[in-house]
């Protein structure tokens, strides 16, 4: 007989009145970085239902058992950890107000808001699939640090990211899990009158609702936009269901509700942001909001552009063509023709926003260029292959010169930097320490932390990660109804009491381009670097790949397939569930930090980093972030092989390079042990490898430099463009539209007689003639480049000289002069070029204009 309908209640405990300020804590994101005493407190109260919840601090707090909250307001052992905690927490968060404005590099009455399509900054807020995520959340993480005048802006997802499960054959089971927004470190923002929030976002025949949610992230808020509301209809309120789901219509929409929705929100709360970032593609639908805005001022379409553009940033961080969100016109003007025709301006205007010359689609990286004007990469590397994808957006400029530049990412050391190092840092760098991150000399001092302690912070931190990776193991073991015996075998190198196997962690997404499987390219070769039982080696894979990713999933059940051969069984360990957690445990706890993306497709890679401030040495293929980190004494680099190499050969190739390494110098170096019982050389290395990266690859140094090259001079701009009713906006409008216009017809040759050759300390005079067709000498920059003959020239090793205007010539040209003294010796080569000039520009060559003599 069944028992009938099943009711379901839920009885929340009541916080001891001693303990309130819990709940104060659970709804701060600051505990994600709190170097662990937070996250401990919580889990101090019920570490079953701590892990059960997914070390949600909030989520524990509604389920904990009555009868534990009391007994902690009555422990004094507790009651004093939660003190020091809050007094932690006070004294964070009351430099808001005591810090010397100097320090602070932002005035307080800029506000930058910074759009981003995921956040990562905890589990417990399951926001988030990987690298942009986790950078976004670094990014707001160091913005509370240095108190910037900072909101973020996101979507919150009902079911976020998928979770993780590989069964015995290598399959990935993707599970998709709704969160109850009620357990999520977030509150809804209210009106004055105590109503949610809600903002209205225009669809073809229907308008969407967004209800507005807060999130407290230290000293800055994130705002996340949710369409999971009885207003919407059952398709709308799946908008924001899943992060990368659902088909082009759901990615469209979801960018809509993102970019112009976010706008919305920050004015419905009075929010004027002064600076604008947009990190990635999926934001761009901003700039067609803020255009909108400001033409219902009475800017016309191309003066509106520019005073969007003006105070706009943006980062891309795709590094192949194909990897940026695009949509057919017709899909864009199915939702976009509605504001066409509200603003009365041809379609093909807005669609000229988004369109690449020659190309069919409306590609959502090119709208965030068109309307920016501070672009960047996020690496060296990254930047240059950045330059020459977007290329065509500036065509008579070199790649090399046009405004994509690079600012390399960071990682938000208090959030990946384990405690037990921090201790250790205290002790022997001073407590100062995290207040000197980019200070070199502090990081020196590496050297001074005895050997001895190094090592065994090491060794404590590879325990702490066997645990995790044997309790993880284990569960996916009895899952997959594998035998206790067979998982012995697995777990034969996995000893968290004596954890001195060398470990090589390889943890990242899934996807073809970053080559987990180039370890196996020769397995003869692989088996003899394995086989020696005095001096094991364990490989450690995690990682996901997307669902829709089948080549990417193939990858995994390789890695699965080779595990299982009997020779590398408990030598090479997959472990499901790749999360923020085990994140941290295995970028602080293996020993070698794998990575060997095809160059140059990794745009920055960030876990190295993240390894390398815990004493990680990483062994990386030349890309991203480690082209500029490695310096050849603090880690290991795999050359990528020359351009124009077929996969196959370039997979040989550096394969060799990586058993070639093992073999040489990673194995050997890390079994050179002493009668102390660990490789003195090894200790040395990774201190080398500490000193040298920490100061370098931080958020504070990153944001620094968004600061100071994009944050900073936007708000500048965005005030003069904006002055006396935006009269700069109108007149670059009216100069740009003029050069373009004229350009065809400008033309520029030499006139003088050159000379072949003269002596060091002479001068020679350089003459032009620049045909203006219709515009003033002063529209115009002509200039002369230099550098020594048979160097490629633009690589930042040219000298720019700028000629003079002389005045008119017959046949309508002008006269431009240089006297010229060169301060090299040898064969130069001499280039003459010009290109249009105006004093209120953001970047000299943003038109893309340019001609050659």
């Amino acid at each position: 007989m069944k028992p009938g309908t099943t009711f379901n209640l839920e009885v929340n405990p009541k916080v001891p009145e001693r303990l309130k300020r819990l709940e104060e804590l659970a709804n701060n994101l600051w505990y994600s970085w709190d170097i662990m005493p937070t996250r401990a407190l919580f889990s101090r109260l019920d570490p079953g239902l701590w892990n059960a919840v997914g070390h949600s601090p909030k989520a524990l707090l509604k389920r904990i058992d009555q009868q534990r909250l009391n007994d902690a307001a009555e422990d004094k052992l507790f009651l004093d950890n939660y003190r020091r905690v809050l007094s932690a927490y006070d004294s964070y968060h009351g430099e808001q107000t005591t810090r010397d404005a100097a320090e602070v590099p932002l005035a307080q009455s800029e506000l930058v808001a910074y759009f981003c399509f995921e956040f990562g900054f905890h589990e417990s807020l399951p926001i988030y699939s990987g690298g942009l995520g986790i950078l976004a959340g670094d990014h707001c993480k160091t913005a509370s640090d240095m108190r910037l005048p900072f909101v973020g802006v996101g979507l919150l997802y009902r079911q976020g990211y998928f979770s993780q499960t590989i069964d015995g054959q290598g399959n990935q089971r993707a599970t998709h899990i709704a969160s109850d927004f009620d357990d999520l470190p977030i509150t809804p923002v209210q009106r004055d009158d105590g109503t949610d929030l809600k903002v209205g976002i225009e669809f073809p025949g229907r308008d969407v609702k967004a209800k507005v949610w807060q999130a407290r992230v230290g000293c800055v808020n994130l705002y996340l936009l949710d369409t999971d509301i009885e207003d919407n209809t059952v398709h709308d309120r799946n908008i924001a269901h899943q992060l990368y789901g659902g088909d082009r219509t759901t990615r469209i929409e979801q960018e809509i509700v993102l970019g112009i929705g976010g706008v919305r929100a920050l004015a419905a709360m009075g929010l004027k942001p002064t600076v604008w970032h947009i990190n990635e593609g999926h934001a761009a639908f901003m700039i067609l909001e803020r255009l909108r805005s400001k033409m219902r001022l009475g800017l016309d379409f191309a003066s509106a552009l520019e005073a969007v553009a003006v105070n706009t940033a943006f980062t891309t961080h795709t590094p192949v063509p194909a990897g940026h969100d695009h949509f057919s016109t017709q899909m864009l003007l199915h939702y976009f023709h509605g504001s066409c025709e509200e603003l009365n301006i041809p379609t093909e205007k807005l669609l000229a926003l988004g369109m690449e010359p020659g190309a069919t689609e409306f590609n959502m990286t090119t709208l965030a260029v068109r309307g920016s004007r501070f672009h960047n990469g996020v690496s060296k590397i990254h930047g240059g292959v950045s330059a020459n994808i977007l290329g065509s957006l500036w065509p008579q400029i070199p790649p090399q010169e046009n405004p994509i530049t690079a600012i390399t990412n960071g990682v938000h050391v208090p959030t990946f930097l384990s405690p037990e190092w921090a201790d250790a840092f205290d002790h022997f760098l001073g407590y100062g320490w995290s207040r000197r991150l980019g200070d070199q000399s502090c990081w020196d001092q590496i050297s001074e932390v005895p050997d001895h302690i190094f090592w065994s912070t090491r060794q404590h931190l590879k325990s702490q990660l066997l645990h995790l990776v044997r309790y993880r193991l284990r569960e996916q073991n009895a899952r997959n109804q594998g035998s206790e015996a067979h998982l012995d075998r697995l777990l034969s190198l996995c000893n968290p009491d004596n954890p001195t196997v060398l470990i090589i962690g390889f943890g990242r997404r899934f996807a073809t381009y970053k080559r987990a499987t180039l370890l196996f390219q020769d397995l003869n070769w692989l088996r003899q670097l394995l086989g020696d039982p005095q001096r094991p080696v364990l490989f450690l894979f995690a990682g996901k790949a997307h669902p829709a990713d089948v080549p990417g999933q193939d990858l995994i059940r390789q890695v699965t397939q080779v595990s299982q051969m009997p020779e590398f069984e408990g030598k090479i360990l997959l472990v499901e569930g790749y999360d923020l957690r085990l994140s941290r445990r295995m970028v602080s706890g293996v020993d070698v930090w794998l990575n060997n993306p095809v160059y140059p497709l990794e745009a920055s890679g960030t876990s190295g980093m993240k390894a390398a401030i815990n004493g990680v040495i990483n062994l990386s293929v030349l890309d991203g972030w480690w082209g500029e980190g490695y310096d050849g004494t603090n880690g290991w680099a795999i050359k990528p092989s020359v351009a124009g190499t077929d996969d196959a050969n370039r997979n040989r190739e550096e394969a060799r390079t990586l058993y070639e390494i093992l073999q040489d110098h990673v194995i050997p170096l890390y079994y050179k042990r002493d009668s102390s019982g660990y490789s003195p050389e090894w200790v040395q290395l990774a201190k080398r490898s500490v000193s040298t990266l920490m100061p370098r690859f931080n958020s504070m140094r990153m944001l620094g430099e968004y600061v100071g090259k994009c944050y900073q001079p936007a708000a500048q701009q965005g005030r003069l463009y904006a002055a006396n009713q935006f009269e700069v906006a109108r007149a670059v409008a009216a100069w740009k539209e003029r050069v373009r216009q004229a350009w065809p017809g400008v033309a520029l040759r030499r006139v003088d007689d050159p000379k072949k050759r003269i002596q060091y300390g002479e001068s020679v005079r350089i003459e032009v003639a620049l045909r203006l067709n219709e515009l003033k000498p002063e529209d115009v920059a002509v200039e002369l480049l230099l550098h020594r003959a048979g160097s490629q020239g633009g690589d930042n090793s040219d000298r720019c000289f700028r000629f003079v205007a002389q005045g008119p010539e017959a046949g309508g040209e002008h006269h431009f002069a240089l006297e010229l003294a060169p301060e090299l010796c040898g064969r130069l080569d001499l280039h003459i070029r010009a290109y249009p000039c105006h004093e209120s520009l953001t970047h000299p060559l943003e038109l893309g204009l340019m001609i050659w003599a």
